[in-house]
Order: structure tokens, then C-alpha cells, then sequence
């Protein structure tokens, strides 16, 4: 696994020094994608001949015997290998093609701007998909010449590297490394797309308890990045492959980025409803299903919306009689995803601090909320665990139908390891956080069931430091063996004086010295 990371990493070192990460990603994500869907096609008509084996020939056996199948039936195999895979790449058109004419200096950017135009042809699943890789940016290199000698670098690179040389879902955790790496080093972009896959965790395996034999499980993000919160949830159902995806983002390289990490993680087609759109000016989705056994959110924080007056009648907004402000959105994302809960669903989103203390129309969304016993609990989370912020935040977790109103405090915040350049919750940070969810229970500075009397006497306030105290007493101070110490270092000192003055003393006195060691006596006399 490392390895393959590795390989992958190693292979953006050619685009590295050209452009920062927020832009080679671009290109790298997108052509390690296309040369999965290349060789799995190789692989495919393999099969389709040979059937299934332990060990898969070279890919120039494999490319051989395509070439074959084409030359004798061309609409066949088009037919067929459709028909498995979703789509025909034209042997001209194959990785595998692009680089043996890398190898002798005859790939032009064009033949691949020509393949991803023929590719977003076949099918929605497939259309604009390759849109942000600008082949003729002048960033690949001054002229086309340039240009095609730095993609023709990057297809030898990418080349080197066997994607299904590993068992299970390796290529698509691949890809959710280098999409975190990416995240690493675009600096404030990463918020867009990514959410660290500690946090990622809590909230996939928090929303699942209870679920877990649920299928088909239908989960829901509505702010999703690249998926990958989405994804996470696999790891803690029963039967993953009976997930269905519903997501939207606003970001069209995102999104884009966020379909092609599903089709790598195998997510079917038929499994995967993801929309380009504003989560908040229009309501998504609107056909069944709508809603959802989870909801996960990791929305840019305090964002600008439109707060139109329109949305007080809004079915998402209007049992709460009032909009979040328009430079504070987070609650309007909450209660959008909220929405979108069905009634035996868990909801778990990632907010800045504010929304638990804020006033005016947050703080009656907020009382709402609590009333309905809608907020189950709030986790805080260490500071700069994020790419490109480093503010502090939290989780909560929300369900419909509650018979209490109470909710549990976990105070995660001092629960880290401090990185190069971010804070990193460690597995045995996760672990205790969600046994503590489970258990539910109150744990000295660390967690605090409330009820909902506590939360109405402080106001419909969730600040975590009114309900769990992590102050720490320092321990007392024993003035007897403090004054001993004390007395000890005198005595000494006085002793060091003493020999000082004896040493000065043996001193030859001249005209010269005399003043000078009768003031420096005089210091300690």
C-alpha cells in the first residue's frame, strides 16, 4: 500500500516545480484515473477471452490480444466491453498506446485532449469529467512543444505503476492519499475538497451504530469535497456494497474530483446520484429518496448566503422562524442536511465554535433545536486538524424523534499529537471518543451527559467549557521542604562567596589591581 502511494506521489514530482498543488492535482488525479479505466480494460477483454486468473499476463499480452479482437470484430468488442464496463476506449486511445508513443517522442497532448473528449461522450457518468485538466496551459510549459514534453514525462511516470497489482479497495485508498497529500500543500483551496480522514472516521462510524445491518443504506452529503466522508462509511455497514451515494457540491472541479474517487472505490453507477449545484439557494434532492439513514457535512465555515427572505417558507427552514445570517451560513447547512434525515437517521457535521454560543437568529434556531431534542451531542475537536485553517471545531450530532432532550459534551480537544504542521487525532483518540458516544455517560474533564434543565438554566448555551470542566489543580506546594531547599541554597551560596573572597585574597596586589580587587570584595562583603 505505502508503495503504491509512494509511486503515485513520486510521479507529481514532474508538475511540482511548474505550478502549486492546488493546480497539478488537476492533472495528475485526472490521468491516474484515466490509465485506471484503461488498463481495467485491457484486463477486461482479457477476461472476456480468458476468463479470471490468479496472475494477469503483461499489457502487451493483453493490449496484443484487444488489438486482435478490434482488427477481426471492432463492433463487437465495442459492444461487449461496453456493455461490462461502461465504456470503450479505442486502442489509439488507451494509456498503454499514449505511452509506448511517449517512449519514442510521437504522443502529441492533443491525441489525450482527443481521448478525454471522446470518453465524457459516453454516458453522464463520464461528461466534463476531464474539463479542468488544461492540456494547454501555458504552465505545462511555454509552447506545445514544451507542454508535450512535460505530459510525456508524466505518462512515462504514471506508467511505471501497476494499479491492480494489490488486493481489495488499495487503488481507491491510493487515490484518497494523494488527494490528501494534495490537501497538504494547497494551503487554504484544500477546505474545498477535503476532510482529514481521522474526523472523517468519528462521523462515518458514529452515524452507522444502529445501522449497521441496514441495507440498501442510503447516505447523504450534501457539501461533499471528494467524497471521501462519504466513502468512509463502508468501513462500518454490514453490507458495503449495498451503499447508495447522494452528494452535492457547488465546486465543479470538486465534484468532478468526487466522481471519479467513487468510480475507483467500484461505487456502480447505479449506486451513485452526484449533483454540481448550490446546496443552499436550491433544495437537492427533491425525488425519492430524499431522505436519508445518514447525513454527513463538512460545509465551509461562517460562508456568505444569500439569507433571502423567500427561504423563510422554505420546507428545510421555516418550522424555525428565522434564517441564519447572511455571513454566517452554518446553520443554514445544518438544517438543510438536517432536513434530509429520515426519522431513524443519525446526521453528524463538522461547524466552527460559534454555532454554539452565537445570539439573535442562531441562537432561536438553536433553542429550536434543543426543544425538539434534535441535538444528541457535541464533540470538540483539537485545533488544526484541518488543511488551510486552523481554527477550532466541532461535531455534532443530530436524530429526529428523540425521547430526551439531553445531550452528551465530549471535550476531544487536548486529545492529539502534535505534527509538523498540523495537530493529528491519533486511533486511540477516535476509539475514545466514539466508546464514549456509546456509553453515553459522564467522564471527569473529558465528557458530560446534560439534561435538558442544565442546558435551559445556561441559556440554551452549548459553549463545552460551561458543561465539562477540564481545569486541572496544580499540585500543592510543601512549603516545609520548599523553605529547606531554600535554606540549602543559601548556605551554599554563601559558602561559594567564601572561597571566592579567599581566592581574591592570594591575589598579588599591584598599583594597578589593588582597585579593582577591593571593589570586586566589596560586592560580596
Amino acid at each position: 500500500m505505502s508503495e503504491l502511494n509512494n509511486q503515485l506521489w513520486a510521479s507529481a514530482d514532474i508538475l511540482r516545480g511548474k505550478m502549486d498543488a492546488s493546480e497539478y492535482k488537476n492533472y495528475l488525479l485526472g490521468l491516474v484515473f484515466y490509465k485506471y479505466l484503461s488498463d481495467q480494460e485491457l484486463r477486461a477483454v482479457y477476461e472476456e477471452e480468458q476468463g479470471k486468473v490468479a496472475e494477469y499476463p503483461s499489457r502487451d499480452e493483453q493490449f496484443s490480444g484487444l488489438l486482435d479482437w478490434y482488427n477481426d470484430d471492432a463492433a463487437g468488442i465495442r459492444e461487449i466491453i461496453s456493455k461490462k464496463l461502461g465504456y470503450f476506449i479505442e486502442p489509439d486511445s488507451l494509456f498503454y498506446t499514449f505511452r509506448k508513443k511517449a517512449g519514442e517522442y510521437e504522443l502529441h497532448i492533443s491525441d489525450i485532449q482527443n481521448a478525454f473528449i471522446e470518453l465524457g461522450r459516453q454516458g453522464e457518468h463520464f461528461a466534463g469529467l476531464f474539463d479542468d485538466v488544461d492540456l494547454a496551459s501555458t504552465k505545462l510549459g511555454a509552447n506545445a512543444q514544451q507542454r508535450n514534453v512535460t505530459i510525456t514525462e508524466v505518462i512515462k511516470a504514471l506508467d511505471e505503476i501497476d494499479l491492480f497489482g494489490h488486493d481489495g479497495d488499495v487503488i481507491g485508498d491510493a487515490y484518497e492519499y494523494l488527494i490528501g497529500q494534495f490537501a497538504a500543500g494547497a494551503g487554504k483551496k484544500a477546505g474545498e475538497f477535503y476532510t482529514p480522514q481521522a474526523v472523517s472516521k468519528i462521523i462515518s462510524e458514529i452515524v452507522a451504530i444502529g445501522q449497521e445491518e441496514t441495507a440498501p443504506f442510503h447516505i447523504y452529503d450534501p457539501t461533499m469535497g471528494s467524497g471521501s466522508l462519504m466513502l468512509n462509511i463502508r468501513r462500518f455497514v454490514k453490507n458495503p456494497g449495498q451503499v447508495h451515494y447522494h452528494g452535492q457540491e457547488l465546486n465543479t472541479t470538486t465534484y468532478n474530483l468526487a466522481r471519479m474517487n467513487l468510480i475507483l472505490h467500484n461505487v456502480e453507477q447505479s449506486q451513485m446520484r452526484l449533483r454540481n449545484g448550490d446546496t443552499l439557494d436550491e433544495d437537492w434532492p427533491t425525488d425519492e429518496p430524499y431522505l436519508f439513514n445518514a447525513v454527513v457535512m463538512n460545509p465551509p465555515y461562517s460562508a456568505n448566503w444569500s439569507a433571502d427572505g423567500k427561504f423563510l417558507s422554505d420546507p428545510r427552514f421555516e418550522q424555525y422562524g428565522k434564517l441564519a445570517p447572511k455571513s454566517k451560513a452554518d446553520f443554514s447547512f445544518l438544517l438543510h442536511g438536517f432536513y434530509h434525515l429520515n426519522e431513524k437517521g443519525t446526521m453528524g457535521i463538522v461547524l466552527p465554535h460559534g454555532v454554539l454560543f452565537r445570539g439573535a437568529s442562531e441562537g432561536v434556531i438553536r433553542k429550536t433545536l434543543l426543544d425538539m431534542g434534535a441535538i444528541e451531542a457535541v464533540i470538540g475537536l483539537p485545533a488544526n486538524i484541518f488543511y488551510g485553517t486552523s481554527i477550532p471545531t466541532v461535531v455534532l450530532i443530530l436524530k429526529k424523534n428523540r425521547a430526551k432532550r439531553d445531550v452528551l459534551f465530549i471535550d476531544a480537544s487536548k486529545a492529539f499529537e502534535k505534527q509538523k504542521n498540523q495537530n493529528c487525532i491519533r486511533s486511540q483518540d477516535i476509539r475514545k471518543i466514539v466508546d464514549t458516544y456509546k456509553k453515553r455517560s459522564s467522564s471527569p474533564q473529558y465528557a458530560h451527559l446534560a439534561d435538558y434543565d442544565e442546558i435551559v438554566r445556561n441559556d440554551y448555551n452549548l459553549n463545552i467549557p460551561r458543561y465539562v470542566d477540564t481545569f486541572e489543580e496544580e499540585a500543592p506546594i510543601d512549603i516545609v521542604a520548599l523553605s529547606k531547599e531554600i535554606t540549602d541554597l543559601n548556605l551554599q551560596i554563601k559558602q561559594r562567596e567564601a572561597e571566592f573572597l579567599g581566592m581574591l585574597s592570594q591575589l598579588a596586589i599591584t598599583d594597578e589591581t589593588k582597585e579593582l580587587i577591593e571593589a570586586t570584595k566589596g560586592i560580596f562583603m
